[in-house]
């Protein structure tokens, strides 16, 4: 089972998750960080560090965005795919657009 980036990183993108992650499965569009599912090894180490509480168990995302969990999958394999900035390891500045909610 995998970890899912959900709403509430929704133009929010801290990328505090991204450093501590093991084996590198984040990546990357303007909108959000998304979760490759077929690399995470189910650490729990992005969790804790997300900010704005937007990562969960795959078994465990609330109802309201479980549309996330294929979301992160279509979205990771593309970018993976696609190469390029979309895989990120490192922390960047982060990104509050005008629907982030931390704000």
């Amino acid at each position: 089972m995998a970890h899912v980036v959900t709403a509430p990183c929704h133009d929010c993108k801290y990328t505090d998750c991204c450093v501590v992650c093991p084996v590198e499965c984040f990546y990357q569009d303007e909108k959000m960080l998304y979760i490759d599912p077929v690399d995470c090894i189910d650490c729990e180490a992005c969790v804790p560090e997300c900010p704005v509480e937007a990562i969960f168990s795959e078994g465990n995302v609330p109802a309201q965005w479980s549309s996330y969990v294929q979301l992160n999958s279509e979205r990771a394999a593309a970018l993976k795919a696609a190469g390029g900035d979309a895989h990120i390891t490192e922390k960047q500045d982060a990104k509050e657009g005008p629907e982030c909610k931390k704000k």
